[in-house]
């Protein structure tokens, strides 16, 4: 194996790592959440989180026995699981504690941090599919920080955000 071919390998190590901690973090933070919104953000995001770590596994059994990158067939995680999540939460009402902001926060670090790595992988990928593959992860990494940053602003004010989200109309009419 070459020094490239080395370094692809360690970089889908640590992309299983990072994925598996991500994985790891969402599914105790479902379980502490005290908002059912919350749970189930969580609990979507470990999902897609896993279903990451997979495809990396995947590739890297691959890469290993055939020292080149495989054909993947990677289709993005299901973006309308997290709008289905916030869909519910125009039904629920909520109230914010420090526990939940910390966990919100810790996420957007974890969420950062796989897009400064794939988008770091994507500039040193050796094959057109790697490139590919580490970009559309960076769409989906954006996309769970963006349902973070929502929620963020859902316990700060659920009815400005119930507002934000539904443009009700004021004019009687």
């Amino acid at each position: 194996m070459s020094g490239e071919q080395s370094s692809t390998v360690k970089a889908l190590e640590l992309a299983i790592r990072t994925e598996l901690n991500g994985k790891t973090f969402y599914e105790r933070a479902s379980v502490q959440s005290s908002q059912l919104l919350g749970q189930q953000l969580f609990s979507t995001l470990a999902v897609e989180e896993d279903m990451h770590r997979k495809k990396f596994e995947e590739i890297y059994e691959a890469f290993r026995t055939k020292n080149s990158w495989p054909v993947v067939d990677y289709h993005p995680a299901n973006a309308n699981a997290v709008k289905t999540v916030f869909a519910q939460a125009r039904r629920s009402t909520v109230k914010s504690n420090t526990t939940e902001n910390e966990a919100i926060l810790i996420a957007l670090e974890i969420e950062d941090r796989s897009i400064d790595l794939y988008l770091e992988f994507a500039k040193t990928a050796l094959y057109p599919a790697e490139k590919s593959l580490y970009e559309t992860l960076v769409g989906e990494e954006r996309g769970h920080r963006l349902a973070l940053l929502d929620y963020q602003e859902y316990l700060k004010d659920p009815a400005g955000w119930f507002v934000g989200k539904e443009h009700p109309s004021l004019d009687g009419g």
